[in-house]
């Protein structure tokens, strides 16, 4: 196998099968309900969904590290948010009997399940093999039956060489245009895309299946002739992102097509292929840091598929920290040939 062909396959189909459990979780617990307390469906799918993915990477390359979000003491004390947990993990399996062999099979026991869970503890590093997971990224997306991602990233020594994002909810023709009704509600034909990338492989997005991964197609940022044709992807929740910044850059840069908000990296995924430009995500806060998991994969896409991502110094994005990325502020994604034009404009807003 070619490099890092093992960890690429594994990769996309933890990620299939974390997504078949998200999907289950919002038909089955999340309609109807926007609740946040400890028994959400949020909480349900960020469990099940990371020890499903961790399990799949311990059965394949059990010495490697894992930074995730969800540990297992919550669990350890509550009976009834265990077993909820374990009845939809238990019976979470991919329709291919070689894809799911490949993943090590359905986890043994309760037990078991706590354990793979525990192992996402990883401070994470400059050193050595370490996968950063976010098994729901975007939560109040999911919750709305809009965007959000499963997402998986490998990084060695620090550096990003294998990222998969699974978004149950978007389109699965890379040429479909970024609309605000993305947000909400999305029903699921015709929907549910992988996206993948290698460093220095390129990047592709194939329809997401329940089975055996989906023949690829390879996916590219659009070339922006004109920047002011250019299409915005942004967070959805001001929280995360500053839309006054974002609208005054936008301004400045004479983009006229309305912002497109989105949550999670969703909106990496968009305009890695094409059907958005440009994605800034400006800092609100001068202490808040940004979790790896949330970018990792992203990133890497992005920069495959023939993009640059930058902090809003311009500085590449930092892995080697630990589990945050504490030496940037703000993220500045743009096709290669115009993230320049864009970096500088938004300088000039943030006054930089």
């Amino acid at each position: 196998m070619s490099s890092y062909a093992k960890e690429l396959e594994i990769a996309q189909l933890a990620v299939q099968r974390a997504a078949i459990l998200t999907k289950r979780v919002f038909v089955e617990k999340a309609k109807g309900t926007v609740s946040k307390d400890d028994k959400s469906p949020v909480t349900i799918g960020d469990f099940g969904a990371q020890a499903l993915i961790i399990a799949a990477l311990k059965h394949n390359f059990p010495e490697d590290e894992i930074v995730a979000e969800e540990e297992a003491a919550q669990l350890r004390e509550d009976a009834n948010l265990r077993s909820t947990i374990w009845e939809l993990v238990k019976s979470t399996s991919l329709s291919d009997a070689d894809a799911e062999k490949a993943l090590g099979g359905a986890i043994k026991s309760e037990d078991d399940m706590l354990t793979f869970i525990d192992h996402g503890a990883s401070k994470g590093g400059a050193k050595g093999r370490i996968w950063a997971i976010d098994p729901i990224d975007g939560t109040k997306g999911f919750l709305r039956g809009g965007q959000y991602a499963v997402c998986l990233a490998l990084m060695v020594d620090g550096d990003v060489k294998v990222g998969v994002l699974g978004c149950p909810n978007l389109p699965i023709d890379d040429a479909a245009p970024l609309t605000s009704s993305m947000e909400s509600d999305q029903s699921s034909e015709g929907r549910g895309c992988v996206f993948a990338g290698v460093l220095g492989q390129g990047a592709v997005s194939r329809p997401l299946t329940t089975g055996a991964l989906a023949p690829s197609q390879d996916i590219s940022m659009k070339r922006i002739s004109a920047i002011g044709n250019a299409t915005f992807c942004e967070s959805v929740e001001a929280g995360h992102s500053s839309h006054g910044d974002q609208a005054e850059i936008a301004k400045k840069l004479g983009i006229v097509n309305p912002s497109v908000r989105m949550d999670s990296q969703a909106k990496y995924a968009s305009i890695a292929r094409g059907a958005g430009d440009i994605y800034l995500r400006l800092p609100v806060s001068a202490t808040y840091q940004e979790k790896i998991w949330d970018h990792a994969a992203g990133d890497l896409i992005v920069r495959e598929a023939g993009g640059a991502v930058t902090d809003i110094y311009g500085k590449r994005l930092d892995f080697t920290i630990g589990r945050t990325l504490a030496g940037n502020k703000g993220v500045v994604a743009a096709p290669a040939s115009s993230h320049a034009q864009v970096l500088a404009v938004v300088q000039e807003v943030l006054k930089v």
